[in-house]
């Protein structure tokens, strides 16, 4: 998408549907037909689906400190006793499996980055399930949410080395919430915001990846991220809007990062990384910090 801003992209919407500006974007950028575009679109969130249903509880990480916790709450949502209820069981569910899927090296969708790809998975398809919804309207959710990740991308940073992991699981998140409030019939100013307050909640939120894994603590971050961006896109269709312009919350999210110090951006060094647990594992997997 060649847009450079939520303004910008909100600006286009005035007399278009969302996926429509995007997916004419796409196709002139990429010079390929909207079917063609469509089609690749579709590709990515069958392989979405696919990863999802290939989670193996038996599997464990290389540090073995993932792995079988998606199983453990899908059996405890089963017994019907959560908190949260049976529906926001299944997306912490959903998050968790595919999270320890990337710890265990199986193959995901990178939604933005491999750390945070339980993210939009969690959201979306337990959403397609309860609401019965076909895959078309999955995919046009898709566009959104990527054109979203598009524009922090671009204005700042997806990688948790560069801006923290409110880079990679705060864009998760904002994505995610754009994609809901897309499919519950927001409009563009409403998708914005949504990722705008998803973004915010996130905002300073540091890489601290014990011994330069994604494992701990990125795996159950992006349980906190799907339910923030449900969160955010409630507020944001409840009319509720985000004080500060969208684009500048993206801009201060990289002044965020750019001030965070480096321990704190994936070396391994700060945070969780940096406690006695952290530091202990990293010696055992021969990790030199």
């Amino acid at each position: 998408m060649s847009m450079e801003s939520l303004a910008e992209l909100e600006a286009a919407c005035k007399d278009q549907d969302i996926f429509d500006v995007i997916l004419n974007s796409d196709c002139v950028e990429r010079g390929v037909t909207r079917e063609e575009s469509f089609e690749k679109m579709r590709e990515v969130y069958n392989a979405i689906r696919r990863a999802a249903g290939r989670y193996n509880p038996a599997l464990r990480s290389a540090s073995g400190m993932v792995g079988g916790d998606g199983a453990k709450m899908r059996a405890y949502v089963a017994a019907g006793n959560t908190l949260c209820g049976d529906y926001i069981g299944q997306v912490i569910t959903q998050a968790l499996e595919m999270g320890e899927n990337n710890a265990c090296m199986k193959c995901i969708v990178a939604a933005p980055t491999a750390g945070s790809c339980g993210v939009l998975p969690a959201v979306l398809l337990p959403y397609q399930q309860r609401e019965e919804l076909d895959d078309d309207a999955m995919v046009r959710a898709l566009y959104v949410a990527g054109a979203i990740g598009q524009v922090i991308a671009s204005k700042a940073s997806i990688a948790g080395a560069a801006g923290g992991c409110q880079a990679e699981i705060g864009t998760a998140s904002a994505m995610a919430a754009s994609a809901l409030c897309y499919l519950c019939g927001g409009d563009a100013q409403t998708i914005c915001h949504a990722a705008a307050i998803a973004l915010k909640s996130l905002m300073g939120l540091v890489c601290d990846p014990i011994a330069g894994l994604v494992e701990v603590p990125c795996v159950k971050r992006n349980a906190s991220g799907a339910l923030i961006a449900m969160c955010s896109a409630d507020m944001a269709l409840a009319g509720i809007r985000s004080a500060v312009p969208p684009d500048e919350v993206i801009m201060a999210m990289r002044d965020v990062g750019d001030k965070m110090d480096v321990s704190l951006r994936e070396t391994g060094t700060g945070g969780v990384a940096g406690t006695p647990f952290g530091t202990k594992i990293a010696e055992e997997m021969g990790v030199e910090l």
